[in-house]
């Protein structure tokens, strides 16, 4: 089997269920920044900070495929069975976040990205997230998505910046904190 079908030169793709969209419809912009964010994980996963938590990072790639395929299914076509996303997954998610921010101090300032090259990872993924959620809600104004995928999303982006705040505590180097340029009005 090749890898290229020549299928797509002409800006259309096929969702799972056969039928043709155009390459810029929203359910391939939300599924491929999905696509893009599962590729950031991987970089995370392959930090060596990231070493311990590589079976979580991993897990979380497994459900943002589950993700992928599901917004890359038909909507139309009721009787494709696709992975699932449920409850469970987001509270797996809270409670890595709730087992992260026990190890740290409590936040008092904004943190910005940098630091450290492995942290700065963590927020290019949590910036992606961010996208990859926006997509999806503008998919859901014109076509349903199933509601916990929006919210495994949204967790996920707060998962990613506890993670950053984590790592720096790891690798030993300072959060970036904000300086306000800040002026009466």
């Amino acid at each position: 089997m090749k890898i290229y079908t020549k299928t797509g030169d002409a800006g259309e793709t096929s969702l799972f269920g056969g039928r043709r969209v155009s390459k810029s419809n929203l359910r391939i912009d939300a599924y491929g920044t999905v696509d893009e964010l599962n590729a950031f994980m991987g970089l995370l996963r392959d930090q060596k900070v990231n070493f311990q938590r590589g079976d979580e990072l991993k897990t979380i790639q497994d459900r943002l495929f589950d993700i992928g395929s599901n917004l890359a299914t038909d909507d139309r076509d009721p009787n494709y069975k696709v992975p699932s996303l449920v409850e469970d997954d987001v509270l797996v998610l809270e409670g890595a976040i709730d087992g992260m921010e026990s190890q740290l101090t409590p936040l008092k300032n904004f943190i910005l990205p940098g630091g450290h090259e492995s942290v700065s990872f963590s927020h290019v993924a949590r910036t992606v997230c961010r996208r990859a959620e926006r997509c999806v809600v503008a998919l859901n104004e014109v076509s349903h998505v199933d509601e916990n995928i929006i919210q495994y999303l949204n967790r996920l982006s707060d998962y990613l910046f506890v993670l950053g705040r984590v790592m720096a505590k790891d690798l030993e180097v300072a959060e970036v904190i904000w300086t306000s340029r800040a002026k009466k009005i």
